[in-house]
């Protein structure tokens, strides 16, 4: 292979990774952006009718209650801190959502 040869083999290889470079940071961006688009849209959403929640805290542990379906939702690590209330608290807990 002559030195002109790898030279533009060398160049062509470069501006290819330029390329894609730019490209994967369109696709990062897009990708955060429809994550942030997707976010507002579903925020505080009823994942079962699509109705507001209502975010109740008790010791700690947030609680949201659908305003329509009346369902309870429990984002991540609260399900195990409403199984570490005795039953008394429990009780207390869901006497909060009680008609």
């Amino acid at each position: 292979m002559k030195s002109s040869e790898r030279e533009a083999e060398f160049i062509a290889r470069s501006e290819f990774e330029k390329k894609k470079k730019a490209e994967e940071d369109k696709h990062k961006k897009l990708k955060a952006e429809e994550k942030q688009n997707l976010k507002e849209l579903h925020y505080m959403k009823c994942p079962k009718c699509g109705m507001g929640l209502i975010e109740i805290d008790y010791k700690e542990i947030k609680v949201d209650k659908c305003s329509e379906c009346e369902g309870i939702w429990l984002d991540a690590g609260e399900l195990e801190a409403v199984s570490k209330l005795e039953k008394s608290g429990l009780d207390k807990l869901f006497g909060v959502f009680r008609k």
